[in-house]
């Protein structure tokens, strides 16, 4: 029996010999064309750490895919860099290349009429668009994380790239040296790997094996280690199985199983940037989905790993006790995880999790103890009120009280803000407001990384909160609240707030709030017009033209 269910479309039969004759000049020979043909989406690049370590990986995918029986056709995939463009125009290009990578690895897969796709990356926007294709194709499918960065270290403080931002805060601060400073910048990315916290990359990495769609402990291997490539070359076996057997992503990406992702996401403190790239995975898989069901899995999980950016331990410490399998045992044997949801292996979670033990080790504090959680519930809170009538996403580990109210200091980019915060004028008690950095008013949601790490470096991330329409990095923390929506472009209460008007951020009350009077607001929004888009080609004018609300993932086909 053969594999070949989609590709002998355009290998077999006498009207095929053009294209078998096109074939035979990349490899293919007389045996070849009943073998089935494996897309191996390879997202190396040379311009980042999270990436530049694949192509040993797709190299090593090839060999295995060859080996286990299979034809690999390799295709390249682009990436965005989120911590080179931090803080510049560039990084608006980052949640556009969401859905370029989704739209490039369906073009390629689906035009050539491949059998099963291997995608491999690693920088934190490889992942969703790769999950949103193999949901849209529906064809056998595995992801393999590219893997994590080792840690750095500085003067003994274990470092990852946020630390370098937050330098910059301090710096601006006066309470750092300049060789430490130095030191820092120059320390804090020592190998290949995405960066080292649970920030959005090793987030997407974890909740695609508890997805079901990775397999198990492969999200917290570093890039460099040994056990990395033999992890893809497993990948490539366990690809080939599937094809055999016809298991497609949407046998295994359900309702119950995407509760799988999200109960991991919240015991590891993963990032806001989650609630996004799920929306819209579910959109692609048709599930329903929405953004309350994030706050109703927040309120039965609690955190129960110590990680960056808020906590102690980077991603290769979570590896050392059990990684990602151990917190789901744990979640399993609370009833917190669905333990008859289909894996890409064949097998079913719980049979995945039945070797893994039921506790971590006493001596060590990654994974806290079930009886001992960083804290009772989960950290993402889906807030609402006035300003954010859809919601909008707080992140509240790491904060001794998530409740503020204070003056707005308005400002409509991000540019504005960060040379408020670095020229020190603001103020403890303030509630930054930046706006016109939604999905279309952007366009694309840049992170702020760069001013929420300012604000962290100065010693404010207790007594100052920054709400915006935009996005955060997954290594931010602190008092933030994002994917406001609907956001100011489109109309969003965001855009007619001004300097010193009062606004609420409440995260126990899950409340977003104005507190202007309804007449005030009434008179503001008759006489506000929306502002020009700021491009009018390109991709980015096609995102700003298509992009959906944040509420709803900022997906480009709804």
């Amino acid at each position: 029996m053969t594999f070949n269910r989609r590709s002998k479309t355009i290998t077999a039969g006498i009207a095929r010999s053009p294209n078998r004759s096109m074939l035979r000049a990349v490899g293919f020979g007389d045996n070849d064309f009943d073998k089935p043909i494996v897309g191996v989406a390879n997202g190396h690049s040379t311009m980042n750490p999270c990436n530049a370590g694949i192509q040993p990986l797709a190299d090593r995918a090839v060999e295995a895919i060859k080996a286990a029986g299979g034809m690999p056709q390799t295709f390249g995939v682009i990436t965005v860099t989120d911590g080179i463009s931090m803080g510049t125009e560039g990084m608006k290009y980052s949640l556009v290349s969401r859905e370029v990578i989704a739209d490039a690895i369906e073009t390629a897969t689906q035009s050539q009429m491949m059998d099963g796709v291997l995608v491999l990356g690693a920088c934190d926007k490889n992942m969703p668009g790769g999950m949103i294709a193999m949901c849209r194709m529906n064809i056998p499918s595995i992801y393999c994380y590219g893997g994590t960065i080792k840690p750095g270290n500085w003067k003994g403080q274990a470092l990852t790239v946020v630390s370098a931002f937050e330098a910059v805060g301090k710096m601006g601060a006066g309470s750092i040296s300049q060789e430490d400073f130095e030191g820092i910048e120059k320390n804090a990315c020592p190998t290949y790997g995405a960066c080292g916290g649970m920030f959005t990359a090793n987030t997407m990495s974890s909740s695609f094996e508890a997805l079901g769609m990775s397999l198990l402990g492969s999200s917290s291997m570093a890039n460099p280690d040994q056990e990395k490539s033999d992890s893809v070359a497993k990948s490539s076996e366990v690809l080939l199985n599937a094809i055999k057997n016809d298991l497609k992503p949407l046998d295994i990406i359900t309702k119950k199983s995407v509760e799988n992702a999200v109960a991991v996401i919240m015991a590891t403190g993963g990032s806001t940037n989650a609630v996004l790239h799920f929306l819209a995975i579910t959109h692609a898989a048709d599930i329903d989905w929405t953004i309350d069901d994030f706050e109703r899995m927040r309120k039965k999980v609690p955190v129960m790993c110590d990680l960056k950016p808020s906590g102690k331990y980077v991603m290769t410490d979570l590896h050392a006790v059990g990684g990602v399998p151990q917190v789901m045992k744990m979640l399993l044997n609370k009833g917190l995880l669905h333990g008859d949801c289909m894996t890409i292996t064949g097998k079913t979670m719980a049979e995945e999790l039945a070797n893994v033990p039921d506790l971590p080790a006493l001596t060590q504090d990654v994974i806290r103890q079930p009886d001992n959680p960083m804290y009772a519930q989960g950290h993402l809170a889906i807030l609402k009120g006035n300003l954010s009538p859809e919601g909008c996403v707080a992140k509240i580990t790491g904060l001794k009280n998530p409740v503020l109210t204070g003056p707005a200091r308005v400002f409509n980019s991000e540019p504005e803000c960060m040379d408020a915060i670095m020229a020190n004028k603001i103020n403890h008690g303030d509630v930054l407001v930046l706006r016109y950095e939604g999905p279309k008013g952007g366009p694309g949601m840049r992170e702020m990384l760069a001013p929420t790490s300012a604000i962290i470096g100065k010693g404010m991330g207790e007594t100052v909160a920054l709400i915006t329409d935009g996005r955060f990095s997954g290594g931010t923390w602190g008092m933030v609240v994002g994917h406001i929506a609907p956001e100011a472009q489109v109309g969003g209460l965001l855009a007619i707030v001004e300097e010193g008007d009062s606004i609420t951020v409440d995260a126990h009350k899950l409340l977003l709030q104005l507190n202007v009077d309804e007449a005030t607001i009434a008179a503001r929004m008759f006489n506000w017009t929306a502002p020009p888009m700021k491009y009018r080609k390109g991709v980015m004018y096609k995102f700003a033209l298509m992009a959906s609300s944040a509420s709803k993932g900022a997906v480009t086909d709804a």
